[in-house]
This record gives structure tokens, sequence and C-alpha cells, in this order.
């Protein structure tokens, strides 16, 4: 097989939203403090009616939608979460029921932040070898349910939401739509990031992971550059985990991408976890700040100090 591509991308986010204000009147902060140190003005909020299955669902709605594809044209759903509640069935399985796609192979993954350019690789792996013909892959996360609403360090980054991409063959005499995959891990530091205990509750050493996504990752972002054939320059937008503008913006000028658009949904939308690059993505599609065929930086990081990246077209 030739390679794969990203045919269309969706997303979706609760109707309600947390301002910096109201997070104010909740823990001691303030709008100016949160400003300053992540870049957080807003973020959406699921209500306890809204499961992390429904906000998946609506997001490959919209995707499949933009591509012109009936749910029975998929056979592979992958969902990259780390706040499924249960363990069966899982969140592709719940999210193939939602949508009426009738006879899928169904997995989670969960690599945290990195879990959507981990599943993008699955995915784009999984069509080249013949083993699926079109793929929904989908980041899905309600961090709002493991969240210490009392712990201003945590609270006032986190959002919920959902982003997809349909991947598909590419046709004869195209090029790769999705580039080669450079993934890892540091293992000795996945205590930096953690979603542990009963009930579950989101935690991190903040500063241990601003050091290491600012001074180790941009030049890992540069081998995926690399391994794509692609120069940072030529990118027309870069697409990182939104974690915090703190990061995002050293990591992507230290890259070397001067012509490219980046993203800085984080600013809107808080960190959504897996659903944070196909959510931004997503959102620069619909505004039409990057066209079909435009050459897209995705690297997502975080939890388990994971990291995977790959150049991708634009659909």
């Amino acid at each position: 097989m030739h390679g794969s591509r990203i045919a269309a991308v969706g997303h979706y986010q609760p109707a309600k939203v947390l301002t910096n204000e109201d997070l104010a009147g909740m823990v001691d902060t303030s709008d100016e403090w949160i400003r300053s140190r992540v870049g957080i003005r807003t973020r959406h909020i699921a209500g306890p009616g809204e499961p992390v299955d429904e906000l998946a669902a609506h997001a490959a709605a919209k995707a499949l939608a933009a591509a012109g594809l009936a749910p029975g044209d998929i056979d592979l759903v992958l969902v990259a979460t780390s706040t499924a509640v249960d363990r069966s069935p899982n969140m592709a399985a719940r999210v193939a029921a939602r949508l009426g796609i009738p006879q899928p192979a169904a997995m989670d993954i969960n690599v945290v932040c990195a879990g959507f350019t981990h599943a993008l690789a699955t995915a784009d792996h999984t069509v080249r070898a013949g083993a699926a013909t079109r793929a929904l892959v989908i980041g899905a996360d309600k961090m709002s349910a493991v969240t210490d609403w009392t712990d201003r360090t945590t609270c006032v980054l986190v959002g919920d939401g959902a982003g997809a991409a349909v991947v598909e063959a590419c046709p004869p005499g195209a090029d790769t739509g999705i580039g080669p995959v450079l993934w890892g891990s540091v293992p000795g530091m996945g205590h930096a990031v953690r979603i542990e205990g009963t009930p579950p509750r989101f935690a991190q050493e903040g500063q241990s992971v601003y050091r290491w996504a600012t001074t180790q990752l941009p030049p890992i972002a540069r081998q995926v550059c690399e391994r794509a054939g692609t120069a940072p320059e030529d990118l027309a937008a870069v697409v990182l985990h939104q974690a915090n503008l703190r990061i995002i913006e050293p990591l992507a000028e230290k890259l070397g991408a001067v012509n490219a658009v980046v993203a800085r949904d984080v600013s809107e939308s808080g960190n959504t976890s897996a659903a944070s690059i196909p959510l931004a993505l997503s959102k620069l599609v619909e505004r039409g700040e990057i066209s079909s065929g435009d050459r897209v930086l995705l690297f997502g990081f975080g939890g388990n100090l994971s990291y995977a990246g790959q150049v991708v077209l634009c659909p």
C-alpha cells in the first residue's frame, strides 16, 4: 500500500464555557494569574450527562459528514482517551454503537495527551497493511471529571472536547498524506503527569514537564520533519498538544517553522488532553487558515512523558 491520508476532520465542544473570572470565584486565582502562566482565557466543560463517548461521537459524525461517508464505510474505530470511566464496553465500541457503524474493529488507545498522534499512526499503519479500509480516529477527553476543582495549579488548565479524523488509503498516484511517525517515551519520568487514585485525579509536576517539553522536544519535532522530508520552513501549520501557551510558543520557535500558522487553541479550550490536536486542527481547517494539501506538523506529548508526531497533508 502506498500510504494513507486524512480525508476529513471534525470537532465538538460542550456548550458550557468556564471563564477565568468564573474560576476566580471558585479558587484563589485571577484572570491575570492564569493568562500570564498558561495563556488560557476560557475552557468548555461537559455536564454530568455528557459522557466521553457522546463528545467523541459528535466529533466523529462531523468528520464523516465532511468526508461524504456513511457509518457503514468505516471498518476501524480508534479512540484516544485517558478519561474512560468503564473498562468495557470500551469507548470505541460505544462510539461505533452511537453512530451505527456495523462491524468495526474497535480499540481505545491511552497515551494521554499524545494519544491522538499515536492513534493516527496506528490507523496509518493498519490501512497501509490492508487490515482496514477506512478508519475513524478520535481524540476525546472529559478532563473536568478527573480534576480537583479546589487545586488552582491544575483546575485552571483543563477543558473537555473531542476531535476526529477519517483516515483512508491514498488514491493511486497521490502523495502520501500521513508521514512516518516518530514516537517514544521517558518511562522513568512517567510520574510527572498522573491520573491516579479513587476517584482518579489529574496531577502533574509542572516545572518538570515544562523543562522537558521546552528543552528535549524541539529536536525530536525537527526529526519528525526530517522523516517526512519536509523542512520546518515549508510547514503551513504547526499543531502541538495544547498544554500551555508558554510551552507551545517556545517549542514552535525552536522548531524554526517561520512560515507556519501555530495553533493556539489552548487559549479558548484549555488542555483537552487527547482531544487537543484534532480539535485545534479541525478549527484551523474550518476557519480556512490552512488549505487542502498544506503540510502540517502534528506533535503530541505529555502523560507517561510520551511523544508522537507526524507531518500530514491538510484534508
